[in-house]
């Protein structure tokens, strides 16, 4: 999308409303959802918030234990199915599954992801967080065109993070074959990928009158930080000495249930029709970067996450990994 389509809109509801207030007013009666990484963190946020307006909502599972016991107390329509963003043989079970117990498919979630994680290879040896993050989804969406295609105006929300101010896609060298692995570059790459998809997508929705968007939704604690030691967080600012959230955390950081409220905005709001693909945070699309800014390391989305260009280059390569999987 152009710098010109990430213009802010009037909604009402400031930057941190809670997920359950952005959706209060919306009848999901008869809606379906997927939402990855549903049942920890922003996800389960997000499955608590739609499946408490009505939608029928399918979280695919790589951990059952773990999920049954987070899913168990959620009210509503929700159905737990195995699945490992990791494996495309277990994304494309899941697809079908999904195919077999739904008509259509109205939203899609992409929320699951890794941050900063050691180097590790997945699949046919993705890098892991370009693997997970990416791929991953980029198989699910795939798969999941058709019943998308069954429903009348479906969106489908791919979590980016301000993290992908740290990386454009490095064209030369995605996978980390040549050169040294920063875990960091490698987050920002993800995320950075993420906003690209969506981008690429909103121009295949469209004959369904489809939306696409990404999302910042904010810094938060969640089992996302898990690969992070103590004493990085520390130097990051995000906790003190003592191992609790600093004061800087602690006033610039959201809730899960704050957090959740961009996705479940992109998801649901009628204020984003015709404005597809933008990238979007704080309940609100996103201005871009003002690099003179002394907050654009955390507010804003930088010109690499927004190119047409790239997003339609990132798809390609996107589609030969894929098929060679």
């Amino acid at each position: 999308m152009a710098k010109s389509d990430q213009i802010p809109v009037e909604h009402g509801f400031g930057a941190r409303p809670d997920a359950a207030d952005v959706v209060a007013a919306i009848d999901l009666s008869g809606k379906t959802a997927v939402v990855t990484g549903g049942y920890s963190g922003l996800g389960l946020e997000t499955v608590r918030a739609l499946a408490g307006r009505g939608a029928k909502v399918v979280v695919p599972v790589r951990t059952p234990e773990k999920a049954e016991a987070a899913l168990t107390g959620v009210a509503g329509d929700v159905m737990a199915l195995p699945m490992d963003l990791a494996d495309i043989t277990s994304v494309a079970r899941f697809a079908g599954e999904v195919a077999g117990a739904l008509p259509k498919l109205d939203l899609l979630i992409n929320n699951a992801g890794i941050m900063a994680c050691p180097m590790e290879r997945v699949g046919p040896g993705w890098e892991s967080q370009f693997g997970v993050c990416h791929m991953g989804h980029f198989a699910l969406t795939q798969a999941m065109m058709g019943l998308l295609s069954a429903a009348e105006a479906p969106r489908v929300v791919s979590l980016s993070s301000t993290g992908h101010k740290l990386s454009p896609i490095r064209w030369d060298d995605i996978q980390y074959e040549t050169s040294d692995y920063d875990k960091w570059q490698a987050y920002g790459q993800a995320k950075t990928a993420n906003a690209l998809f969506a981008n690429a997508l909103s121009r295949r929705l469209k004959v369904t009158d489809g939306l696409a968007f990404s999302v910042h939704p904010g810094g938060i604690f969640t089992p996302l930080q898990r690969h992070l030691p103590k004493e990085e967080m520390i130097a990051l600012g995000w906790l003190g000495e003592d191992g609790e959230p600093s004061e800087l955390a602690k006033q610039g950081f959201k809730s899960p249930e704050q957090g959740a409220a961009t996705s479940l905005w992109a998801a649901t709001s009628p204020l984003l029709e015709g404005k597809a693909g933008v990238y979007c945070e704080d309940c609100n699309i996103a201005v871009p970067t003002d690099p003179d800014s002394p907050t654009a390391r955390y507010f804003g989305v930088d010109d690499h996450a927004t190119d047409d260009e790239a997003a339609e280059r990132l798809w390609a390569v996107s589609e030969v990994l894929l098929n060679a999987a």
